[in-house]
């Protein structure tokens, strides 16, 4: 099994704001709101959550189990 990795890095599209952030297990995050320009980033078509759009690392789900797996229902 692969490691998980928990932390990963937002950047805001908007503004550019980059912000480390713990990952949710038991739950996507489907919304967050950018400390500095205060845009809520929402999943891009296709990705679960925002980690999986915007940040350095994928949500663990993703991590462990590729695209393929079943990460939010």
């Amino acid at each position: 099994m692969n490691e998980v990795f928990l932390e990963s890095t937002l950047t805001c599209p908007e503004c550019g704001h980059v912000k480390s952030e713990l990952m949710p297990t038991d739950a996507c995050q489907w919304f967050y709101e950018c400390e500095q320009c205060h845009l809520v980033l929402k999943p891009k078509q296709g990705d679960c959550c925002v980690y999986c759009s915007y940040g350095t690392l994928p949500c663990p789900p993703i991590q462990v189990h590729g695209k393929q797996g079943d990460c939010c229902g």
